[in-house]
């Protein structure tokens, strides 16, 4: 059990990452976060060593978010318009900042297969086939969801490129 807990602890930030790209806001991440560690430690004695525990972390975070998002159909919060120009203190955000802000909106106006596909490969830099093993669909399936979520992207972001790479 030392070496379960001694991985999922290492695993943190990439399961943070992975859960912000899902969820687009970090408090919704981190309570993702959150209920995915504790049902990875309810359910510790399932996950078989020498196995990938990213994998499986993944799959958990990814089965809960979709609960939630059935639970909470309607709960998408409008921005505010506000926010994206002036910082919490009153400052002018920077140009990076809005930048990063029109990614995370644009990445959040994807359909879930195609963030989540998008999140594993690009941001985490999973192969095309782990990320095809998380999700639980065929490699090809990958291909086509990280295809349409990249040309979407890019159209959103006004033709820049979106983590161009192959896996």
């Amino acid at each position: 059990m030392p070496d379960f807990r001694r991985e999922l602890v290492e695993l943190l930030p990439r399961l943070r990452r992975f859960a912000l790209a899902l969820c687009g806001s970090p408090a919704d991440a981190d309570d993702l976060v959150q209920a995915s560690v504790e049902r990875a430690l309810l359910y510790a004695a399932q996950w078989q060593p020498g196995t990938r525990m990213d994998s499986w972390l993944y799959k958990i975070a990814q089965n809960l978010w979709r609960d939630e998002l059935r639970a909470h159909r309607r709960r998408a919060e409008p921005l505010d318009e506000a926010e994206q120009v002036v910082g919490e203190d009153g400052r002018d955000v920077t140009l990076q900042q809005l930048q990063i802000d029109e990614a995370r909106r644009a990445m959040r106006a994807l359909p879930d297969e195609q963030r989540a596909v998008l999140a594993l490969v690009v941001l985490d830099g999973l192969s095309y086939q782990q990320a095809a093993d998380v999700i639980g669909v065929p490699i090809g399936t990958v291909m086509s969801r990280l295809a349409r979520a990249r040309s979407r992207m890019a159209e959103a972001l006004g033709g820049r490129a979106v983590g161009v790479g192959a896996g």
